[in-house]
């Protein structure tokens, strides 16, 4: 699967947006240094956000051009409360009996490339609203957002959401319409 040369350009930006999260996870909707570590980097792309939302939730916002279009894009950003058993990686938690098992600070990080790519080449006509989700993991972040009113304050046309799903062939991607891996399944 070809990648987009503008975004292989930041490849190292990704890789240590990734593993500065994954080195300090936080339990949901405690995401404190996450949340401010989102901020910062939407600050560094000059990107607008808006805080407020469940405790620790971020909305940034990237409009283009003149169409009132839009669409939302969501990733999770909490860990999991158990811990890390990764022994040799220099990125490995540096929390106690926390860590990224569930692969949100991969989600975290595409969704920061995501804002990267889009407000750097401004390639659509509408907005783009990025949904930065605490407590996905058995606290109903979403829900909180929701009652907090991020649906109230930002509309979107349309929402996406992502996960990780390490089955797939590399260069695949399964989507429908409705929820897809939105569940606990034992």
């Amino acid at each position: 699967m070809p990648v987009i040369n503008s975004v292989s350009a930041f490849h190292e930006d990704l890789k240590e947006w990734r593993q500065h999260i994954h080195k300090n996870p936080e339990i949901g909707l405690e995401e404190y240094k996450t949340s401010a570590y989102i901020q910062a980097r939407l600050d560094d792309m000059g990107v607008e956000y808006h805080t407020g939302f469940a405790n620790t939730g971020v909305i940034g916002v990237i409009k283009n051009g003149t169409s009132d279009r839009s669409i939302g894009l969501r990733a999770d950003i909490d860990a999991l409360p158990m811990p890390e058993e990764n022994e040799d990686l220099p990125y490995k938690s540096e929390t106690d009996g926390m860590m990224h098992a569930c692969g949100h600070d991969g989600h975290t990080a595409i969704l920061l490339g995501t804002a990267k790519y889009l407000s750097e080449t401004k390639n659509f006509d509408g907005t783009v609203y990025l949904y930065f989700q605490p407590g996905e993991e058995g606290f109903a972040g979403a829900q909180k957002m929701m009652d907090d009113g991020a649906f109230e304050k930002f509309k979107p046309d349309a929402m996406y959401g992502l996960h990780n799903y390490p089955n797939l062939p590399v260069g695949q991607v399964q989507c429908m319409a409705g929820a897809l891996t939105s569940n606990a399944d034992m």
